[in-house]
């Protein structure tokens, strides 16, 4: 795990070791142990090294045999071992012990086809040096991150924006295209970021970029197949195989020449990766968690549950409404976008303490709500789809008072309700973006408080219409939970969790994420499956649930997905530094200087904030996501203009 950056320049221009020395210093943080460059007339590489396989002779960036091919890369190739054998015997020699070496020897085995070979979490930069070539790689489930911008006729790329910002002030801009996708998906999606100019490789994808022309290709999808064509395998067949590759994707992940821990949130998905690493380790192994103050949020019952059931070696994290506002600046560095909830902070509080025990590498359970429907929407959708078959049965509606108990408590959990909430687009079930209506209606409200000029300046823009033309063209010939998982990957997953609620949050603190149930043999293998065997009646994961029944208590294995939350408004109003920061960056004449935001309407927000009376999650995106645009304009572009005054 690591940074890397680097620049492509036309042939006339030099690149300079200064260059990439400031670039790659702003991923000190990915990289502690060590820095490394390359440069070749017009073309330079720089990386960042955090020591995890081969400490003593792992440094990049490394070559081939005779130096035509040069590779630095962020991430971990975990079928290195395998693949290195099979490369050793087509004649390839091998100076080091490192996972990277196997990617410049594939890439002379294979041509592109190289990445296909690879199982890992990855961003690559690869130059030909006789093709005078630049390839940029990134893992199929967009893991590790890996940005390019266009600075005048050079090609700039790192593992974060802030290494390109380093040398190009003209990107220090925010877009406000994706400052509207943020507000509707909680993300940018495809290749758009918050700044403009600024674009992200895909998951999956590589950018090729010779003889002037670059060219983006996909070698990997997550993709389903038509509705019908499922595996032929039975329930328990489905059971047992899955359990199989699960095992052998912990068993790649827990190599390195490092002590690897693993986080125990006391749900499903971190139990069953615990109960896995506990039968293939016999060392002491170490689990963390965080915990809140706020009985809300927090799982501590569950967390000691599996810690007594496995005797891990635990530390939980505790994390206070007034911690959360405190470290929100130091997060948003990290993020460089906007986001809509506080989720990240106590990750991020987690992985600092995680390395302060000594630990660089941990194993976490993100995905498997993806790859196995484990969320609420995923239900929520399947109701909505039997009840738009009859849309004026009373019972058929009532069935979401199964998903969400609270409704029949609630003034508004009526039929009338019903009809006017989840009843939106309810005929429409062959659209891509059924199960997630909703959810974007309440999270675009956050729009409703962006200025008048900001507004006038997003006419006409539509994110829903952009995301629908990045879907595939067979998308129409999948089930309906297919579809639905599908875009909650592109979405969701990609753009948030597994960025800044994954990656930067871990890397802050020098710490490496692995994700067994991202493991790309899995995701293909689910997306085979029938829907039938993720998302019985109400049960979520029911295949994974079976396939691990054996190795949890009861208590655990039946237990109901709980999302991951953290306090949110009321963090910043606790005192300290996170109040202070409202004040500054909240104030009227801040939003007004910026020019983002109404600044009387976010004035209201916030009175109604400080008061305790912020309503749902509404209120709460909305405070949230504000305040977070204001940090990253505030961190990446407001300083750097006073700076250079």
């Amino acid at each position: 795990m690591c940074g890397i950056a680097g620049i492509l320049a036309p042939a006339a221009h030099e690149v300079t070791r200064s260059e990439l020395e400031r670039m790659i210093g702003t991923l000190r943080h990915r990289g502690p142990d060590g820095f490394g460059y390359y440069q070749d007339g017009s073309v330079g590489l720089a990386h960042a090294r955090l020591s995890i396989i081969d400490l003593a002779t792992g440094d990049q960036p490394i070559a081939n045999e005779d130096g035509s091919i040069w590779t630095v890369f962020n991430g971990e190739i975990f079928n290195y071992v395998e693949l290195r054998a099979t490369l050793e015997k087509a004649g390839h020699v091998f100076r080091t012990s490192s996972d990277t070496e196997t990617i410049v020897h594939a890439y002379e085995e294979y041509g592109d086809d190289f990445v296909r070979h690879l199982n890992g979490q990855f961003a690559i930069a690869l130059w030909d040096r006789n093709r005078r070539r630049l390839l940029l790689v990134r893992d199929r489930a967009g893991i590790r991150p890996l940005f390019v911008h266009h600075d005048g006729q050079r090609l700039l790329f790192g593992s974060e924006i802030k290494a390109i910002l380093e040398l190009s002030p003209r990107a220090r801009r925010l877009d406000l295209h994706g400052l509207a996708q943020v507000f509707t998906f909680w993300a940018t999606v495809g290749e758009r970021t918050a700044f403009e100019g600024v674009r992200s490789v895909p998951p999956g994808c590589m950018l090729s970029v010779e003889n002037g022309r670059e060219t983006l290709s996909r070698y990997w999808s997550w993709s389903y197949p038509p509705a019908g064509e499922y595996s032929r395998a039975s329930f328990a067949e489905a059971a047992e195989e899955l359990r199989a590759l699960l095992a052998d994707a912990v068993r790649l992940q827990l190599r390195a020449d490092v002590p690897v821990g693993a986080y125990l949130s006391g749900g499903l998905d971190s139990s069953i990766i615990v109960s896995l690493i506990r039968q293939l380790s016999n060392v002491s192994l170490r689990t963390f968690s965080v915990c809140f103050d706020d009985g809300e949020f927090d799982e501590s019952e569950y967390q000691q549950t599996m810690v007594r059931h496995l005797g891990t070696d635990h530390t939980a994290v505790r994390c206070s409404h007034r911690d959360i506002g405190a470290a929100f600046a130091r997060l948003i560095e990290h993020t460089e976008t906007p986001i809509v909830r506080t989720g990240p902070v106590p990750l991020m509080l987690l992985s600092g303490h995680v390395r302060n025990s000594g630990f660089k590498v941990v194993l976490t359970g993100e995905g498997a709500d993806e790859v196995f429907a484990g969320y609420d929407l995923f239900k929520e959708a399947q109701i909505r789809r039997f009840w738009a078959r009859q849309p004026g049965s009373q019972w058929r509606s009532r069935l979401l008072d199964r998903l969400y108990p609270y409704l029949r408590h609630s003034p508004v959990g009526t039929g009338v309700y019903a009809q006017s909430f989840f009843g939106q687009g309810l005929a429409d079930v062959g659209s891509p973006f059924y199960a997630h209506v909703q959810r974007w209606l309440t999270t675009s409200r956050l729009q409703a408080f962006l200025s008048g000029e900001a507004k006038a300046q997003l006419a006409g823009v539509k994110p829903e219409e952009e995301l629908a033309a990045m879907l595939p063209a067979d998308i129409g010939s999948w089930s309906g939970l297919s579809r639905d998982q599908y875009v909650e990957a592109q979405t969701l997953l990609f753009g948030y969790l597994l960025s800044s609620q994954g990656d930067r949050v871990a890397m802050a603190n020098s710490v490496e994420g692995r994700v067994p149930f991202l493991d790309h043999r899995l995701i293909e293998f689910a997306n085979k499956l029938p829907p039938s065997y993720k998302l019985r009646g109400l049960t979520e994961k029911a295949v994974l649930r079976k396939a691990v029944r054996d190795l949890l208590p009861p208590t655990i294995v039946n237990r109901v997905k709980q999302p991951y939350r953290a306090p949110d408004s009321r963090s910043f109003f606790a005192g300290g530094e996170g109040e202070a920061l409202v004040e500054d960056l909240l104030s009227a004449e801040r939003l007004r200087d910026a020019g983002y935001f109404d600044s009387a309407m976010v004035g209201r927000l916030v009175d109604k904030c400080r008061a305790g009376r912020a309503i749902g999650f509404a209120d709460n995106m909305a405070f949230v996501g504000i305040l977070s645009s204001m940090l990253v304009h505030d961190v990446f572009v407001r300083r750097a203009v006073l700076a250079s005054a």
